[in-house]
Parts: C-alpha cells; sequence; structure tokens
C-alpha cells in the first residue's frame, strides 16, 4: 500500500489548512475541513474492513451510506495539521444510515472529528443533490466576511448584490450570490440543517457574527470561492463608511454575464 502522508488528496489537504490559517481564516481550533474521498483511493493507502473505532455521529444521514470522508478534528489547530496530521485529521466511513462513523485514520490522541461533523455531512449531502462533483465543504471565519454581518443588511440579496460590486470577478465566481443566516447556536443539529437547505442555491452560506461555509468541487476551487468573497468584504469594510461616487452597475454586471457565460441569480439585477 503507498504511504497516506503521500496521497494527493493528503498533501492538498495539509496545504490547505496550513494556507488558512496563515490567512488568518481559522484563528485556535476555529474552522474546519472535510472532503468527499473515493473509495479506490482509500484502499490505495489503508484497508477498510479493518477500522480503529466506531464514533457515533448524532445525526442521520443515509444518502452518505458508505461514504469516506477526510476530516479535521475537534479542538484541533490548524497550525498543526501540518506538523502532525495523524493527530489532527481523520479518515471516516459512514454507516448505519450515517448515525455511525468507522475511524479508518487518524485522530491518533484518541480524538474525533470537529464538533461541525453534522453540519458539514448534512451539507455535502444537500451539495451532492445540486452538483455531483461538490466534494469540499470548508468552515472558517474569515475576518472582513465577520464583520460585515455587524454593519450590512441580512438579506441576502442585498449583501449578494454589495459583493459583486466591490469587485468585479465576484459575479463570475459566485453568480449565484451569498446566503445568509442569522446568529444561531454552532455545532448544533439545528444550524447543520439550516445551513444544508441554504447549500440548496449557493455554495456560499455565511453565518453572520460567526463566519462562513463554501462548498466546491475540490479544495482549490472552496477555497478561491471564500477568498474572492473575503477580498469583496475588505474592499467594503473600506469604503462603507465613505461616500460612493462611483460603483459596478448592472448594465456592467449584464455585461459580464454575456462575456464569461454565466447567468446570476434570477432577481437579483436590474
Amino acid at each position: 500500500m503507498k504511504n497516506i502522508l503521500s496521497a494527493s488528496f493528503m498533501i492538498e489537504m495539509i496545504r490547505t489548512a496550513t494556507n488558512m490559517y496563515n490567512r488568518g481564516w481559522d484563528e485556535r481550533n476555529g474552522g474546519n475541513l472535510s472532503m468527499l474521498l473515493e473509495e479506490q483511493e482509500v484502499r490505495e493507502t489503508l484497508n477498510p474492513e479493518k477500522p480503529v473505532r466506531t464514533i457515533p455521529t448524532g445525526f442521520t444521514a443515509p444518502e452518505l451510506e458508505g461514504k469516506y470522508f477526510l476530516v479535521t478534528g475537534t479542538g484541533k489547530y490548524f497550525k498543526n495539521v501540518q506538523y502532525a496530521p495523524e493527530v489532527n485529521l481523520g479518515i471516516v466511513r459512514l454507516k448505519d444510515r450515517g448515525r455511525q462513523a468507522d475511524l479508518l485514520w487518524g485522530y491518533e490522541d484518541g480524538g474525533q472529528f470537529t464538533s461541525e461533523f453534522p453540519a458539514h455531512m448534512m451539507s455535502h449531502a444537500a451539495r451532492l443533490q445540486v452538483n455531483a462533483e461538490n466534494r469540499v465543504i470548508m468552515h472558517c471565519h474569515p475576518a472582513n466576511l465577520l464583520a460585515m454581518t455587524f454593519v450590512h443588511d441580512l438579506d441576502e440579496k442585498a449583501f449578494t448584490r454589495t459583493l459583486w460590486q466591490m469587485c468585479t470577478e465576484c459575479i463570475v465566481v459566485f453568480p449565484e450570490g451569498v446566503n445568509v443566516l442569522p446568529w444561531m447556536l454552532c455545532g448544533t443539529n439545528e444550524i447543520g440543517e439550516a445551513t444544508a437547505e441554504k447549500m440548496r442555491t449557493a455554495r456560499l452560506v455565511v453565518w453572520s457574527h460567526h463566519g462562513i461555509y463554501g462548498a466546491g468541487k475540490d479544495l482549490d476551487e472552496t477555497f478561491g470561492l471564500i477568498e474572492t468573497a473575503e477580498k469583496a468584504a475588505e474592499i467594503y469594510m473600506k469604503i462603507a463608511h465613505l461616500p460612493r461616487i462611483n460603483t459596478i452597475t448592472d448594465a456592467q454586471l449584464h455585461l459580464l454575464e454575456k462575456r464569461f457565460g454565466i447567468r446570476a441569480r434570477e432577481g437579483y439585477l436590474d
């Protein structure tokens, strides 16, 4: 078998977690990452028939039965992932209609997956119904998007339009816009269910006064999605207190639709 630490999915997960920490998106043990893996790539490095232990998940997800996920651990610091991936990451396979997970590798200190595991799995299930290629769920705390939720209307259309107007590439990168949840208690099935419902119509879901959830086909796409929205929020926070003399108009946003062959969310542009 191949060394699991040399597997491409592991290398990318470690690089991404480190990059997220270096960006200031995942302070302390804030944030979490999960990636759906193919059974074949798991079997190249592990024997799925010999689980280390079984962990209750606290939710039901029959549509994810038998699926494999690489997931960050609860209470783990992103800055340590690169130094001890076998402690800070784990590979699990869901069973019993998603109510349990066999740990196949990782969490060697006796830990388990992130407390946001139910929210991640619910979002995975929702996005896979929309796009079977969406294999990554990323949760982090980008400072400018978080700050924006304190000073901007949380209406999804208004929030999206502001981000689109801050940077020309935004409507190209996330034409479906950004969905927004009011403050909710984290680590619960309730916020997981609410996030999953929002994931049905957008790949970005802002948790007010907390952070953001992003979904994508791989780690690069998902990171870039959040990175773009965060850059737009940074621009907004720098100019929000100033009179706006110029902006990107709806007519110009329509030109971007035509140029890049994308379609903005219905009803969001005049």
